[in-house]
């Protein structure tokens, strides 16, 4: 598979990808793009493991953990739209969905990066580990970290009842 074949093809799974990195759909496009530019000029000597998808993951993955937000001129044609939100979605639903969003922008990105790939990518530790080149039990411990906060986040008044406990 070329190049232009890939980006045509997998575009909207990376921007969902990109998507939950970054919790902005414009950002996650400037992250596809600049991630894109850079797997474009060492497309020819990359070794597939599995296909060129995890290496192209792997770097969107990197460009996000190390991103200095640099302004484009340049913008991503897109063949598809990422998805949109289901209209038919209650009320409720889009306020908790909403509450969640805010909540992960709030951690880490390392901490994001992990729920991110476990939760929405359904990938097990070990793959995470590779992708982020740490440990599995590095993975582990950036997930309770996250989970904890955000557990905390999510019920004020336990964490209120515990801070007042301790000194």
């Amino acid at each position: 598979m070329d190049f232009g074949e890939f980006v045509m093809a997998r575009t909207p799974a990376l921007l969902r990808f990109a998507y939950l990195l970054t919790g902005d759909s414009h950002l996650a496009e400037d992250l596809i793009q600049e991630a894109l530019v850079r797997v474009h000029r060492r497309w020819s000597s990359i070794e597939y493991q599995g296909g060129p998808e995890p290496y192209v993951r792997k770097a969107i993955l990197n460009q996000y953990l190390s991103w200095r937000r640099r302004r484009s001129s340049a913008e991503l044609v897109l063949a598809e739209l990422p998805e949109r939100r289901d209209p038919a979605l209650g009320a409720e639903q889009i306020v908790e969905r909403d509450e969640m969003w805010s909540l992960l922008a709030t951690l880490p990105r390392a901490q994001r990066a992990v729920v991110v790939l476990r939760y929405y990518e359904d990938l097990a530790d070990q793959d995470i580990a590779l992708l982020l080149d740490c440990s599995p039990a590095t993975v582990r411990v950036h997930a309770f970290k996250a989970l904890k906060r955000l557990r905390a986040a999510l019920t004020p008044t336990a964490v209120a009842g515990a801070s007042h406990g301790r000194a």
